[in-house]
């Protein structure tokens, strides 16, 4: 199984008014799509961000434990295709680990496992990649949080 990289990593927020400004203004990563916050189907926001060329400079010491409060939820790893994703899954079952079905989030499908220590895993492909692209705030494919925060919505014209 080949991953290609990292699909995205969920972090847990309080507030996704002052992460979107964060991510998005102060870090500069351009905000690629949003989903989520459906009221009885899918009440939790999922925005996703592009951060091009980044390196991480900083490792954390093998074996030292990480300092403060955690807010890390899961990180999904990306794989080309659904073809991929089923390849995988199979694997995961045949092996013995527990997998869900593939999960449909319109923008990616994904699947969800743990590794041997208890962290939770995804794998995800791009149903349509929206990283490199011009983005269209109005696009209800990549952007379909019906009720988004206010630096998620389309920018209107000054008047």
């Amino acid at each position: 199984m080949a991953f290609k990289d990292i699909n995205h990593m969920a972090m847990v927020t309080g507030d996704m008014e002052k992460t979107t400004i964060f991510y998005r203004d102060v870090l500069g990563m351009p905000l690629v799509s949003t989903i989520g916050n459906v009221p009885g189907r899918y009440p939790y926001r999922h925005y996703f961000f592009e951060w091009p060329g980044m390196v991480e400079e900083f490792h954390k010491p093998a074996g030292s434990p990480a300092k403060g409060p955690i807010q890390f939820d899961h990180v999904s790893f990306n794989v080309d295709d659904e073809e991929a994703l089923l390849v995988l899954q199979a694997r995961l079952k045949v092996h013995g680990i527990e997998v869900t079905e593939v999960i449909d989030h319109q923008i990616i499908r994904s699947i969800y496992f743990t590794d041997p220590n208890g962290i939770a895993l995804e794998a995800s492909f791009w149903v349509k990649d929206p990283t490199g692209m011009d983005h269209d705030y109005s696009d209800p494919f990549f952007f379909g949080d019906p009720d988004p925060v206010p630096s998620a919505r389309p920018k209107t014209p000054a008047a």
